[in-house]
């Protein structure tokens, strides 16, 4: 389990929020389930929260998935809940999706892909940052 500085949670109205790179596949470890917890979280509170999907993590925004094979609960049908959690900033890398010969079918709408000094610059816009 990841833990939060009570620090991260009392300044994230600073700067541009706090942003969450999911990095790992989904159903691969329990990071991509934890992230969303942390989103849902603190959009709960009406804390500005961005996600940010590199590497592996972009196959966690891959349409038609099916955790049950590996018996595991398919957090991924969580994410159509960010609208209700005002979670409207979420950003792909292009480049990522390159590596791993992926489309733009996402699960979800609303999906910024950018270029890798895009997704950088947009990452640096905030002051607090988790990487799953």
């Amino acid at each position: 389990m990841t833990m939060i500085d009570t620090q991260v949670c009392s300044n994230v109205e600073d700067g541009n929020g706090l942003a969450i790179i999911n990095s790992k596949a989904p159903f691969s470890s329990a990071y991509g389930k934890d992230a969303l917890d942390i989103a849902l979280i603190f959009g709960s509170f009406e804390q500005k929260v961005s996600l940010f999907f590199q590497g592996d993590g972009v196959y966690q925004l891959i349409d038609n998935q099916d955790g049950s094979l590996l018996s595991i609960k398919d957090y991924l049908k969580t994410f159509a809940a960010f609208e209700f959690y005002d979670i409207e900033d979420i950003y792909v890398c292009h480049q990522s999706l390159a590596n791993r010969e992926l489309d733009e079918s996402f699960h979800i709408e609303g999906v910024n892909v950018l270029q890798s000094i895009e997704f950088s610059e947009a990452l640096n816009q905030h002051a607090h940052i988790l990487r799953f």
